[in-house]
C-alpha cells in the first residue's frame, strides 16, 4: 500500500484541507510537524493514536518535526467547558523531558527533529507578536471557533485572553517551522483541527504560501463511547511507573486493558494501534472469527501495542505472566519465592506484614477500607488461590487475586 492507501485503511482520516488523498503520496515536501502540550507527565493511548498516525507518514518517507510545547504549555489548550489551571514552569519543565522519550520512543525515524516552541517564543516581543501575528487575524474568525462560542455563549463559563489567544500561539508554531524547516504539513486529533487551520492562515498571509493538515478522528471507548484522553476521566497513560503525578498505568494493566476489548472495537483498533501489515492483519481477523473464544485478535492486539510503548521484551514477559495467572490449572501456592519475585516487576507489591485491608487499598485494588472489607466479605480476594472471609495480617510470600484480573505480590 502506499501512503493514502494505508492511511484510508487504517482509518487515519478525519477532516483535512487536502481534498485527494493521493496527493501525499506525491507531495513535493516531505516534511509534517506534529506537537502535544505538557500538561501532563505522561502522554495516553488517545495521544498514542496520533504518534501511530505519525510512524505511518514515516514508513512512506515523510520527515517528523515532533514538538512539544514548552510555550503553549504554559497557557494550556482550552477546554470545551472551563478553564485550565496554569501549570508551574518547573512542572512544565518536568512534563516536557517526561513526554519527550516517550514521543521518541514511539516514533522511531533517523531524520526525526524534536523541537520546542519555547526556543523561539522565549524572544518574541509582544508588540512585535501583535503587529505581525495579531493583525493577521479578524476577531471575527476568531469568535466563530466552537471552543470560543462554547465558552461565551450562554450558560458558558467565558474565557480568559490567555486562552483565547492559543490558537494565535499554535498558529505561529506551523508560521515558524515553515519558515525556518520548510515544513508544510501538520498532523494532528481531529480535535485540534480548527487550532491547526490558524497556522495555513498565516502561512498563507504572511508568505504567501500553501500548507496542509491532516488529522485522525479521536478514538473513542466502545464501552462508554467516550473518547481515550486525560480530560475524559478514562486514561490509559504511556508511563509505567508514577513520575510524581500519579499518572501511569502498569504494564500489566495496560496489557490487560487492550486483551479486554469487545469483538466489536478489536478490528478497528488493531488497525491504528499496530504495525501489522494489511494481509498479515485479515488472516488474524479471519481465524479469529472462526473460534473467536479464543480470542487471538484481543492477544494480538494487547502483544503488539505493549511492545511498541513498553519493548519486545516486556510484551513477552507480560503475555507469558497472564498466561500463567489466568490459566485454570495454576495452582498459585506452587509457584517459588524467585518466581514470585518476578512477578513483582509487574505487579503491585505488598510488603509482608501489612494488614489485607490496608493492602488492598495501598495497591489500588479498593478505592476505601469499606470496600476493601465489602470484597473480603463477597469472597472477591484470594490468597494463593485460596479465598479469605476475614482480614489477615500478610506475612507470607504471596499472590493476591481480586475478582478475575486484579492481582498483588506480597514479598
Amino acid at each position: 500500500m502506499n501512503l493514502s492507501e494505508e492511511l484510508i485503511y487504517r482509518g487515519f482520516t478525519a477532516e483535512t484541507t487536502i481534498s485527494d488523498p493521493t496527493a501525499l503520496d506525491m507531495r513535493e515536501s516531505k516534511k509534517f510537524y506534529w506537537g502535544a502540550d505538557p500538561s501532563a507527565d505522561s502522554l495516553t493511548i488517545g495521544n498514542l493514536a496520533a504518534l501511530m498516525m505519525c510512524a505511518c507518514f514515516v514508513r512512506h518517507g515523510y520527515q517528523p518535526y515532533l514538538l512539544v510545547g514548552g510555550a503553549t504549555g504554559q497557557i494550556g489548550d482550552p477546554k470545551e467547558n472551563s478553564e485550565r489551571d496554569l501549570k508551574s514552569l518547573d512542572e512544565v519543565e518536568h512534563n516536557k523531558a517526561c513526554i519527550k522519550s516517550q514521543i521518541e520512543r514511539i516514533v522511531k525515524s533517523d531524520n526525526m527533529t524534536m523541537v520546542d516552541n519555547y526556543d523561539w517564543f522565549k524572544n518574541i516581543n509582544y508588540l512585535d507578536f501583535l503587529r505581525e501575528v495579531g493583525k493577521a487575524f479578524s476577531m471575527t474568525q476568531l469568535l466563530d471557533r466552537q471552543f470560543v462560542q462554547n465558552r461565551i455563549g450562554a450558560g458558558g463559563s467565558g474565557i480568559s485572553y490567555a486562552e483565547f489567544s492559543y490558537t494565535l500561539i499554535q498558529g505561529y508554531d506551523f508560521l515558524h517551522l515553515f519558515r525556518e524547516h520548510g515544513v508544510s504539513l501538520q498532523l494532528c486529533g481531529a480535535d485540534q483541527y480548527g487550532n491547526c487551520t490558524s497556522g495555513i492562515h498565516l502561512i498563507k498571509r504572511l508568505e504567501n504560501a500553501d500548507a496542509d493538515v491532516w488529522s485522525t478522528p479521536l478514538v473513542i471507548d466502545p464501552i462508554t463511547g467516550r473518547k481515550f484522553g486525560k480530560s475524559e476521566g478514562n486514561a490509559i497513560w504511556l508511563a509505567s511507573s508514577d513520575n510524581g503525578s500519579g499518572n501511569y498505568t502498569s504494564i500489566f494493566d495496560f496489557y490487560q486493558f487492550w486483551l479486554n476489548q469487545p469483538d466489536e472495537s478489536v478490528e478497528y483498533l488493531l488497525k491504528i494501534y499496530t504495525l501489522l501489515g494489511k494481509i498479515e492483519l485479515e488472516d488474524i481477523l479471519k481465524r479469529h472469527r472462526l473460534a473467536p473464544e479464543n480470542r487471538l485478535a484481543q492477544k494480538t492486539l494487547a502483544r503488539c501495542v505493549t511492545e511498541i510503548v513498553h519493548s519486545k521484551e516486556n510484551a513477552e514477559a507480560i503475555e507469558n505472566l497472564t498466561n500463567l495467572l489466568f490459566d485454570k490449572n495454576t495452582n498459585f501456592a506452587d509457584f517459588s519465592t524467585d518466581e514470585i519475585s518476578e512477578f513483582a516487576k509487574f505487579l503491585p507489591i505488598i510488603p509482608k506484614g501489612t494488614d489485607l485491608v490496608d493492602a488492598l487499598v495501598a495497591t489500588g485494588l479498593a478505592e476505601s477500607k469499606k470496600k476493601a472489607r465489602e470484597f473480603i466479605s463477597a469472597g472477591a480476594i484470594s490468597i494463593n488461590g485460596t479465598k479469605v472471609n476475614e482480614t489477615i495480617l500478610l506475612n507470607q510470600t504471596a499472590i493476591i487475586k481480586k475478582g478475575k484480573n486484579k492481582f498483588a505480590v506480597v514479598r
